[in-house]
């Protein structure tokens, strides 16, 4: 009588959602780390094509009205206000996509090769977000000078508090930005203790500011300092999971709560490589421009005006 042979079927259907839901679960998960950092709100979801706008305060009269000149019962006169359009900016959905040969996986394993160009890809996708955040920070209207930069740092803080009390805006923390070598140049030996958070490096409760984040050159220049109020950050996005997509036959994998990422992954039998999709619409974006502040260290002193 013929032997039975059996034989364990994967099911790689099966393997590749998991790798799917893994991939968005954890991409979710670090953007809530790093919002509970910030102290900013949940994201805000937006349909697609979505203009993201800034806005700046501004004195209609060439300077502040009334003050000792005003006689007595003579009528005070207004200092007139009025908040204008500073920035516009559309919130659009990115596709990005990693290819993996079956070389690779050969060569060094599946755990290596596919969860570590996963990993790989993942921080990419988080740092593309924060640095098109940097560079919008820098943009900030409300800008000085200071010789020292213990001294930018107060002065940058204080500036955004001013500014916010004009507006009769509540602020409750304020964030700053910082280049790391200028950090490590002021600290000597010190003893400050410095966290790191999926490639950041931060500090909480640090001369006033709820967070101070340490970026290097190509985010933050060198004798440079960024304040701003948390009330004053948002973060806005696209639901990759929006039903139209699917309507093309395009069904990425969602986090299923708060949707900042969609994934998929699958084989490509023409050229033997895994491939994966990625699309998202993330931005990290400030209502005011006049409340970001902007101080560089140099030879001289001039106070933060828009």
């Amino acid at each position: 009588m013929p032997g039975i042979t059996t034989s364990t079927v994967l099911n790689t259907d099966s393997a590749l959602k998991a790798r799917e839901i893994d991939f968005v679960t954890r991409f979710d998960k670090n953007w809530d780390a790093l919002r509970t950092i910030l102290g900013i709100f949940r994201p805000i979801r937006k349909e697609p094509g979505t203009s993201l706008v800034t806005y700046e305060a501004q004195m209609k009269d060439e300077a502040l009205q009334g003050g000792a000149s005003v006689g007595e019962g003579e009528a005070i006169p207004f200092t007139q206000f009025k908040v204008v359009e500073s920035k516009r900016e559309d919130i659009v959905v990115e596709k990005y996509a990693k290819s993996l040969t079956l070389e690779s996986v050969s060569k060094w394993g599946a755990a290596v090769a596919i969860e570590k160009t996963d990993d790989a890809f993942m921080v990419e996708l988080q740092n593309k977000v924060l640095k098109d955040f940097y560079t919008f920070l820098k943009t900030g209207t409300l800008k000085g000078t200071q010789k020292k930069w213990q001294k930018a740092l107060a002065i940058a803080k204080g500036a955004v508090l001013n500014k916010f009390a004009g507006m009769n805006r509540n602020v409750t923390e304020v964030v700053g930005f910082a280049n790391v070598m200028d950090f490590y140049d002021w600290l000597g030996d010190k003893e400050i203790t410095v966290q790191t958070m999926f490639g950041l490096q931060y500090i909480k409760d640090f001369f006033g500011f709820s967070t101070l984040f340490l970026l290097p050159d190509d985010y933050i220049p060198a004798k440079t300092v960024i304040a701003t109020p948390v009330e004053n950050i948002d973060l806005y996005y696209i639901d990759p999971g929006d039903s139209d997509f699917k309507k093309l036959g395009l069904d990425y994998t969602t986090s299923g709560e708060t949707n900042l990422i969609g994934f998929h992954a699958g084989g490509n039998y023409t050229n033997a490589t895994g491939e994966t999709y990625a699309i998202m619409g993330m931005k990290l974006w400030a209502e005011y421009l006049d409340g970001v502040c902007v101080v560089t260290v140099g030879t001289t002193e001039n106070i933060p005006t828009v």
